[in-house]
């Protein structure tokens, strides 16, 4: 008690008044982040209100050696802010400021607090705005966005969030605040910014970011393409982009997700679908109209029953507001939902589907499938009741299956979600020892003592010789100290 008293005393001389909650009332909204299956309250939550109050944090921290957990909006869907008993969660969500829009330069500086949206919002004057689009961008944050390297539907086309950025500023465990990247094309050196786009909290806190702004296409339009078979819908997937033609988003959804997203949303989806696919041509009004054509033809041939272009603006907002509302739109049909996130070779689509199909019966829960198909980014959301003995654990068995699969076909345990707490073990499935030691050197040399979000993204080879023993016997590793809800 008397070391956690410290710890709280040196967090108050550094940070504003009202800026540190130690509370269990208090502490009790920063429990877990979207991920709800694991809950912990941590040791302290810092509000630091600028770069300096950021810094004196972290010097704090590691002069008491106390893990630091950096959080954004909490909508991380993979345990990344889930907190610990032992460590303070630092809450960026002060930092919350546009520094500057350049039109000339086409860039924008912000602070790691600042909405997804509210950049687009604020660039929208100028004809420009930044183009990674989750489906959470209404909440989630610039700073996360880095950390998870976010993607959205429209990243076929214009990149995920490490395409996007130009510099960043980073906090070191120590303090140290450091410049990464360029305003130029390129910079010399190492590409740091790179390695820290994605890094999950694990190298350096975000504390300022310039993102690349792009003008708003002159036309935009989608069409939605109406599937009786999944396998159909898959393959046509492979079908368009091996056209040659790089749409700016290709999506697809099942009948299940449709049954609940239409609805929820009224986005004019056919009930009767097997699978739908939301295929988006942006440019000049020329260059969308010869697009759809090919697309159209592209997706006839590979058993399309119907393609429905949008006639409007409002329209085609509409088609992506039922894509974009699936997460939600589960709520209505479960009282739970597993969000699983995975990434296949395009080709794969179709006996991925048919794989995940019959893996319900298995595990005796339902699926729903969501995904950004034109990069085989999958979204799995599975089904199941909290209240029943059991289905937590089928659910997350059903969920490593499908991760495992995922690796099996030539892809990654992760699309856009990242991996925190979620999929560290199955981490193992997917790199061997030399990676794993690789990488932990790369964590040792940023933050030789371990303090920054400890236990995520990266396993040790002990925990992966444990689960390996456990996973030959059929079971998921659950996560250690970590009450479920």
């Amino acid at each position: 008690m008397a070391f956690v008293n410290d710890v709280i005393d040196r967090l108050r001389c550094v940070l504003s008044a009202g800026a540190l909650l130690a509370s269990t009332e208090e502490l009790k909204p920063y429990e877990c982040d979207a991920l709800t299956l694991y809950r912990q309250l941590p040791l302290a939550v810092a509000l630091p209100a600028d770069e300096a109050e950021v810094a004196a944090v972290l010097r704090a921290c590691a002069q008491a050696r106390v893990p630091v957990i950096a959080r954004g909006a909490g909508t991380g869907l993979s345990g990344g802010a889930t907190p610990r008993p032992d460590a303070v969660v630092m809450s960026l969500a002060r930092l919350n400021r546009i520094i500057s829009i350049d039109p000339l330069a086409r860039t924008a500086r912000v602070q790691p607090g600042v909405r997804n949206l509210a950049i687009s919002e604020a660039a929208a004057p100028h004809g420009l705005y930044y183009a990674p689009d989750p489906s959470s961008q209404i909440a989630c944050t610039i700073g996360g966005n880095v950390a998870e390297n976010s993607g959205g539907v429209h990243c076929l086309k214009y990149g995920l969030t490490v395409h996007n950025l130009l510099a960043l500023r980073v906090v070191s465990i120590e303090g140290e605040v450091l410049e990464i990247g360029s305003h130029a094309l390129d910079a010399p050196g190492y590409d740091l910014l790179a390695l820290l786009t994605g890094s999950e909290g694990l190298l350096a806190v975000v504390s300022e970011v310039t993102v690349r702004l792009i003008p708003r296409p002159q036309c935009a339009r989608v069409v939605l393409a109406v599937f009786d078979s999944l396998a159909a819908a898959g393959q046509a997937v492979a079908d368009v982009i091996a056209a040659g033609i790089v749409p700016a988003g290709l999506e697809m959804m099942d009948r299940s997700t449709i049954a609940a997203v239409e609805p929820f949303v009224h986005a004019g989806y056919p009930l009767d679908a097997e699978a739908v696919l939301l295929c988006e041509c942006d440019g000049t009004a020329h260059e969308v109209e010869e697009e759809i054509l090919r697309v159209e033809a592209v997706l006839s041939r590979a058993g399309a029953r119907e393609c429905r272009v949008s006639r409007d603006e409002a329209q085609r907002l509409r088609f992506w507001a039922g894509r974009k509302a699936a997460f939600p739109a589960m709520g209505a049909i479960s009282p739970d939902y597993y969000c699983m996130d995975g990434s296949i070779p395009r080709q794969r689509l179709a006996s991925v589907l048919q794989a995940i199909r019959e893996m319900e019966g298995k595990y005796g829960l339902r699926c729903s499938n969501v995904f950004h198909a034109g990069d085989g980014n999958l979204h799995p959301l599975i089904l199941f009741d909290s209240s029943i003995a059991d289905e937590v654990a089928r659910a997350e068995a059903f969920g490593g299956e499908i991760l495992e699969l995922c690796v099996r076909e030539g892809g990654s345990i992760t699309g856009e979600h990242g991996v925190g707490l979620e999929k560290i073990n199955h981490m193992c499935v997917q790199f061997g020892s030399a990676e794993l030691e690789a990488f932990h050197a790369v964590k040792s040399a940023f933050d030789p003592h371990g303090l920054l979000n400890p236990g995520k993204a990266v396993p040790t080879l002990h925990r992966c010789a444990e689960f390996g023993r456990l996973h030959v016997r059929g079971g998921n590793v659950p996560h250690p100290e970590l009450p479920r809800f």
